[in-house]
């Protein structure tokens, strides 16, 4: 008992250790653990004691990971990781899994595929905590190689990076998008001169649709004209609905987008290739019996 008890106790500096990395903010570190900051500075304090290197460089202003510090949250990550894989191994010999299982995905995929996805695995397993985070699309496989989400919905990249799993739900072609009927917008001519280059564009700051606009101006030999670098498709959406200019997006983004009616496709429609999204996950973490169980559904449905 004891010795588990000690167990427990290093667990919970990793997790306090791994919650200061990701936020690098003592407050909204210790508020996301749900402790005050000064246990939250105590143990990382002890645990840079016992380590014998200092974790972070920390002044008044500013919080950073030191190199060892860098080092240390990936071995971290691990540990963390392989601990829930365990802890969950003892609750998969009860009758019921219990747990909690963290998704990350864009707001239009949250609407869009989480209640097909979720509904039959919510019914026959009770006992798991969903935790949804929403946000850039881009970075979901990101979030889930760092070990931040078990689970993410992503665009499949050209290149998927070692490690990963990955299992298809729909596709959606890229589309150019403009404003419709606004008074602060207008196209030039098709036959007007360099008529890419006079077309502000709104677009992503990276990922997948920005990769592909990115090769097609290079092949085109066209420097674009490039008005905003946003966060999220749906910005897109509502920035081209404010008569800014063109857009590219994943359609199924513009279909389920309440601002759908203020915009409409652009005149021209390069082709930028397929967009497949998916179910992603460390092909690691499969041991896991709450995301085997997880997975094993959508392997059932297909």
């Amino acid at each position: 008992m004891q010795r588990r008890t000690v167990a427990a106790m290093d667990i919970t500096k990793l997790k306090l250790f791994c919650a200061l990395a990701s936020s690098l903010h003592f407050g909204r570190a210790a508020s996301a653990c749900h402790v005050s900051p000064s246990t939250l500075s105590r143990n990382i304090k002890q645990l840079e004691d016992d380590l014998g290197v200092s974790l972070f460089e920390r002044d008044n202003r500013s919080v950073a990971l030191t190199h060892e510090g860098q080092s240390y949250l990936q071995f971290a990550k691990e540990v963390l990781q392989q601990w829930e894989t365990y802890q969950e191994s003892l609750l998969a010999q009860a009758d019921q899994l219990h747990g909690q299982l963290s998704i990350y995905c864009s707001v239009t995929a949250s609407y869009s595929f989480l209640y097909d996805i979720l509904t039959e695995f919510r019914v026959k397993h009770p006992g798991i905590a969903i935790k949804l985070h929403t946000g850039d699309p881009a970075q979901s496989i990101e979030r889930v190689l760092a070990g931040y989400e078990d689970i993410a919905i992503a665009a499949k990249p050209d290149k998927m990076p070692a490690g990963i799993s990955y299992k298809p739900i729909t596709r959606s072609p890229m589309m150019f998008i403009a404003p419709k009927n606004n008074p602060n917008w207008q196209a030039p001519a098709l036959d007007t001169p360099d008529f890419w280059k006079k077309i502000p564009m709104i677009i992503s700051e990276e990922g997948l649709v920005r990769e592909r606009l990115d090769n097609w101006f290079e092949q085109q030999n066209i420097k674009p004209n490039i008005y905003a670098e946003v966060k999220g498709n749906e910005a897109i959406v509502s920035m081209v609905s404010l008569g800014f200019g063109v857009g590219v997006l994943p359609k199924i983004v513009v279909d389920n987008s309440p601002l759908a009616e203020r915009v409409e496709p652009f005149i021209l429609q390069p082709d930028l290739g397929p967009y497949s999204m998916g179910i992603c996950v460390m092909e690691k973490r499969l041991k896991s019996p709450i995301l085997n169980a997880f997975w094993a559904q959508l392997t059932s449905e297909k």
